[in-house]
Parts: structure tokens; sequence; C-alpha cells
């Protein structure tokens, strides 16, 4: 998870778009024909965009999931936060699960199981996957072991821009 000797993994705004389009064309050469396309917010939410448009799929959502955080403490799980995605809705139907990187994996296995429990008919994608993940996804671009700078996230917000501070996650 760490920089590798300070190397990083860039992902420049030319690369995301072949991406996603590989991406698009592995799903649909396996024949998968998705009815949803569901991001992992916040990570997922450009990469399934750009992916639904170019498995021309227009059904998409999100769900929040996120490691809650105390002082000095990360739960052993992530947990689903508000607001949340219609689940009723994906009772039976081929969904296409999407976030921009499979890290620990945790995430992503907690996503795909909430999914499949609804009823849903589930493959995950990623943008890449690190060493470290306890799950797989059906999709990925590419492997990697470095930091990872993606083109929406690596100048931070505009506020910590503008005023001179570090990016934060």
């Amino acid at each position: 998870m760490g920089d590798a000797g300070g190397r990083r993994e860039t992902l420049t705004w030319d690369g995301f778009g072949e991406a996603s389009r590989e991406i698009a064309r592995a799903v649909l050469a396996d024949g998968f024909v998705p009815e949803v396309v569901v991001a992992i917010a916040r990570g997922g939410l450009l990469p399934a965009g750009a992916i639904a448009y170019g498995l021309g799929v227009k059904n998409c959502g999100a769900i929040n999931v996120e490691f809650y955080t105390g002082v000095g403490t990360v739960l052993d799980a992530p947990a689903v936060l508000p607001p949340e995605l219609d689940m009723t809705y994906l009772d039976g139907r081929r969904v296409l699960l999407v976030d921009d990187v499979a890290d620990s994996g945790r995430t992503l296995a907690l996503a795909v199981a909430l999914l499949r429990d609804r009823g849903a008919d589930v493959r995950s994608a990623t943008i890449y996957t690190k060493p470290t993940t306890i799950i797989q996804p059906d999709y990925a671009f590419k492997d990697t072991d470095l930091w990872i700078d993606f083109p929406w996230s690596a100048q931070g917000s505009v506020i910590e821009q503008d005023s001179g501070l570090a990016p934060s996650a």
C-alpha cells in the first residue's frame, strides 16, 4: 500500500478513458450484459459512469461504503452509509459493480455480498487491483502494488489546493 520507494502509479485522464473502454469491452466479450451499473462511492463514481457509457447502460446507481474511523481506530469491516441504494430494484437483475481500486478488497467484498443478498446477479470491475485484495474483481484494467494517483483526486479538494494544504483521501 506504500509508495515503493517514491514510485507511483499515475492514471491520466487519457489513461482513464482507455481503462474504461477496455473494461467495457471485456465485460461484453465475456457475454455479461448488465442491466444496471452500480458505483461504490466515491472512488467508483467516475469509472462507473464511464464504463456505463461504454456499455450503453443507462440505469446507474451508487452505494456508499466507507470504513468508519474513530480516534485512531478503524473498524474491522466497512459500513454502508446513507443515502442508500434502492436494493429492491436490483432483485433478479444483472448488475456490474464498479470501484476505482480493490486495495484491501473489503469494501468490494461487502458490496458484492450485499447486492447478491438482494438477489442481483453481480459482477465486479475495478481499474486497479492490488496484491493485498481479498477479492479479485471479475474485470480489472491493471494490477499494481504502488500508490495510485487518480486524475480526479490527486490534487485534493479545491479548498485544500487553494490554501496550499496537502491532499486528503
